[in-house]
C-alpha cells in the first residue's frame, strides 16, 4: 500500500480558505508537480497531466469557479491557488516523493514510468504489484501541502522547459 493511500486525514482547502482575490503566494497549500526532466516532451506532458488529474480528484477545492467569456462561454474552473511544474532527474525526483510522502499533512500522486509502459490499466497494476517500493521508477510526482514544507522540499527546481 502507498504511503497517500495509508493516509487518513484529508488534505485541502475549506471552502472559507478559497479567496481567489488574492496572490496564489497567500494559499496555505502549495501544489507543484515535479517531473522527470530527461522524459521527452510528450511523456512528461503525459505524466504531469495523469499526476494532477489524480491530484485534483483528491484534494478538496484546488480548483476555482467557472469563468465566462464576454459572450457567455463557460470555462471550467482552474487552479486558484496555483500549480507549478518543475523539473528534476530522476534521483532527485525519487527522494522528492520519498520525504514528501513522509508528511502525514502532505498529499502525493505519482506516475510511475510503468503506467506509460502499458496499455492496459489492469496490467498497470499487476505490473507495479510485482515491482519492489525501491524499483518503481517515477516520471513524474504531484504535491500538495504546506506552502513552507513545499517550497523546502522543491528547493530551487527550474520550471519544466
Amino acid at each position: 500500500m502507498t504511503d497517500e493511500l495509508e493516509s487518513t486525514a484529508p488534505i485541502g482547502f475549506a471552502s472559507e480558505e478559497i479567496d481567489p482575490t488574492v496572490s496564489t503566494r497567500a494559499a496555505r497549500l502549495k501544489w507543484v508537480v515535479v517531473v522527470d526532466r530527461d522524459l521527452p516532451p510528450g511523456r512528461a506532458v503525459n505524466a504531469a497531466v495523469c499526476a494532477a488529474a489524480a491530484t485534483q480528484s483528491s484534494v478538496a477545492g484546488l480548483l476555482g469557479e467557472d469563468a465566462a467569456d464576454a459572450e457567455g462561454a463557460v470555462h471550467p474552473g482552474l487552479p486558484w491557488s496555483g500549480c507549478s511544474i518543475l523539473a528534476a532527474d530522476a534521483a532527485a525526483l525519487r527522494a522528492i516523493r520519498a520525504k514528501a510522502a513522509s508528511y502525514a499533512d502532505t498529499f502525493v500522486a505519482d506516475m510511475p514510468a510503468l503506467a506509460q509502459e502499458t496499455l492496459v490499466y489492469a496490467d498497470y497494476r499487476a505490473a507495479l504489484g510485482k515491482t519492489a517500493a525501491e524499483d518503481v521508477a517515477y516520471c513524474a510526482v504531484s504535491i500538495v501541502g504546506p506552502r513552507n514544507r513545499v517550497g523546502k522540499l522543491v528547493g530551487k527546481l527550474p520550471l519544466l522547459p
